[in-house]
């Protein structure tokens, strides 16, 4: 099934404006993704349970090599695209409009924030939104209480220290820690040809 033109407009990065007559389909569709992550987050689901309804919430089925803990918080949902060896711990939260792209082997710590959407600067515009995608590349870990801003890539092997906000792409095989983040050294085992 083709998604609605103002799902494409945010995946592809363009502004999305508050007030449109089909941005009341991304509200229906909020609505049904916190609906179902209510359900996920129940402690009385199994992991069976739990996998079928978030596949419920992105549209395909979650990869069974994929642990995904509850409680688990998504703005959005259906932009959430994880991929096989995933491991998101608790607490974690998804801001996907504009498309999570979690790799093979990717590890989110616990209270780590993704996050595609920001606002339009102009006051008179606030409401209205522009998204950029977050991808987090191949074996790729972020740090507890981490946040990831619109428009990052973290790259392969690379790790973001707890606490950190990343403002811009994180290189392959790199440490990145602060506020903002920056690179602190080259991930242990890791060699400069492999970037």
């Amino acid at each position: 099934m083709t998604e609605p033109a103002i799902f494409q407009r945010a995946l592809s990065g363009e502004p999305l404006d508050f007030t449109g007559a089909d941005f009341q389909l991304i509200s229906q569709t909020v609505q049904r993704t916190q609906a179902l992550l209510k359900k996920f987050n129940q402690s009385d689901q199994t992991n069976d349970e739990r996998r079928a309804t978030l596949s419920r919430v992105v549209g395909y089925s979650i990869p069974e090599s994929t642990e995904v803990n509850a409680p688990v918080h998504s703005d959005f949902g259906p932009h959430l695209f994880i991929g096989q060896n995933v491991y998101v711990n608790q607490g974690v939260m998804f801001v996907d409009l504009g498309g999570i792209y979690l790799a093979d082997g990717a590890l989110i710590g616990p209270g780590a924030m993704l996050i595609t959407v920001n606002h339009v600067e102009d006051p008179a515009h606030r409401r209205d939104v522009y998204a950029k995608p977050v991808h987090i590349e191949k074996n790729a870990w972020i740090g507890a209480k981490a946040m990831i801003l619109p428009g990052v890539t973290v790259g392969e092997n690379a790790i973001v220290g707890a606490g950190s906000i990343v403002t811009k792409d994180v290189p392959a095989n790199m440490v990145v820690v602060g506020s903002p983040a920056r690179v602190l050294r080259r991930v242990k085992g890791t060699t400069p040809d492999e970037d």
